[in-house]
């Protein structure tokens, strides 16, 4: 299968090490917890009104899945550099836009995955509407993305520079 450059996931060294640290905790030594976590709740008795085996099963749900995904996003991540400070709009860019040729409203974002995410700013995964309507544009050049009610929004770039955080 080949990859396009949306398939892929930048992630700087540091950030692919977290996930992938992640990724071994969550194979190895959680995954042996919430075993041993399920089994003593077995031994509790009735499983139909044992809120702590159900909780257990819940709590391997979710880190199954979070192992999927990690397993998928370090499978298509590529380790490389903050993208150049060209005034191109690129996934790892803090972007500035202002909706509809406004400039006095205007929104400031990351454009990353959300493995970047942080409560510094927010955050828009380059394959969501806004992302994909902003990505590849040059500061001061038009872009549009489709609103959830089906119409189409305009926004200008205004600024785009590596993220620092």
């Amino acid at each position: 299968m080949t990859q396009t450059s949306d398939d892929v996931t930048w992630l700087t060294q540091e950030a692919y090490t977290k996930l992938k640290d992640e990724l071994e905790y969550l194979s190895g030594p959680a995954r042996a917890e919430i075993t041993v976590k399920i089994a003593a709740a077995r031994e509790e008795g009735d499983l139909r009104e044992n809120g702590g085996y159900h909780a257990a099963k819940e709590e391997q749900g979710k880190q199954e899945l979070r192992i999927r995904q990690l397993t998928q996003l370090l499978e298509k991540a590529k380790v490389g550099e903050a993208p150049a400070a060209d005034g191109v709009v690129a996934p790892g860019m803090v972007v500035t836009i202002a909706f509809d040729g406004d400039e006095d409203d205007t929104l400031e974002f990351l454009l990353a995955s959300r493995e970047y995410a942080s409560a510094d700013i927010e955050t828009y995964s380059p394959q969501s509407p806004l992302g994909s309507g902003v990505n590849g544009k040059r500061v001061g050049e038009d872009g549009q993305y489709e609103l959830p009610n089906g119409k189409l929004a305009s926004v200008k770039i205004l600024k785009a520079e590596p993220y620092q955080g």
